[in-house]
């Protein structure tokens, strides 16, 4: 998610960038600021209104200390107006704030300088190419034709399971599966990585926080009863490992 202050300095940049993604509510921009701007001047008041009461709150037994009854009543007064001030004040502010995380996390991160604008994969740029492209003999056999011959997915069974898109592996498809996992474990291990086994569903600070939310709903599993949500990758637990840490 964007930090305010960064939006609030780099406005101009923010909508170029934006608008290089094809984002089309550049006038959000505008509005965070502007909903910054009342959180600030809220925060300024009921500050400033805290300290008029610490300061009368004080006063009041000065007051009561020099037998000064009718003026410490006076003052108590003032103080009772003032705390239902503030009150509204605290409340106003909370609601604010709230308004105000609500329309941030709807900015997508910007893209990098190196970036092309595009919309389609036409327009991206080729930087590297590595390896030799395959020339497939004549009468090569597609994936799905070789899954059939060697009987190693069912389709059909995993339907009935699940529903589509959901295969069910079995024999030698079942271990090669199995096999791939270990062997991508093993490699990245050996290069130094940190093996990790994070949970499959996580919560909604974390689905926030790598972007699912909040405008992916509709693509994630949704636990209602726990608000846990189902991953679409490991990006998203991983990632959030280090949510609301600062790097050292």
């Amino acid at each position: 998610m964007l930090q305010i202050g960064f939006i609030r300095q780099n406005a101009e940049l923010v909508k170029q960038k934006l608008a290089a993604k094809y984002f089309t509510d550049i006038d959000l921009v505008d509005k965070i600021i502007a909903l910054d701007e009342d959180v600030r001047k809220l925060k300024i008041e009921t500050e400033t209104l805290q300290a008029s009461v610490n300061a009368a709150s004080k006063e009041i037994g000065m007051l009561m200390g020099k037998g000064e009854k009718d003026a410490a009543e006076i003052k108590k007064q003032d103080v009772a107006q003032n705390k239902s001030a503030l009150q509204n004040l605290s409340t106003q502010l909370s609601q604010t704030e709230a308004l105000l995380q609500d329309e941030l996390v709807k900015l997508p991160n910007l893209p990098h300088s190196s970036v092309p604008k595009g919309k389609t994969p036409e327009e991206n740029e080729v930087i590297k190419e590595g390896g030799v492209k395959p020339n497939l003999p004549e009468g090569s056999v597609p994936h799905w034709e070789l899954i059939k011959k060697y009987d190693l997915v069912d389709f059909e069974t995993g339907v009935k399971l699940t529903g589509s898109g959901f295969p069910l592996y079995k024999g030698k498809g079942a271990k090669l599966q199995r096999a791939l996992t270990q062997y991508f474990l093993d490699f990245n291990t050996a290069a130094g990585y940190t093996e990790y086994l994070p949970p499959l569903m996580v919560n909604e600070a974390s689905a926030y926080g790598t972007g699912q939310l909040p405008d992916k709903e509709g693509q994630m599993y949704h636990i209602t009863a726990d608000g846990f949500y189902m991953i679409p990758t490991a990006e998203v637990p991983v990632t959030n490992i280090y949510r609301d840490e600062i790097g050292k």
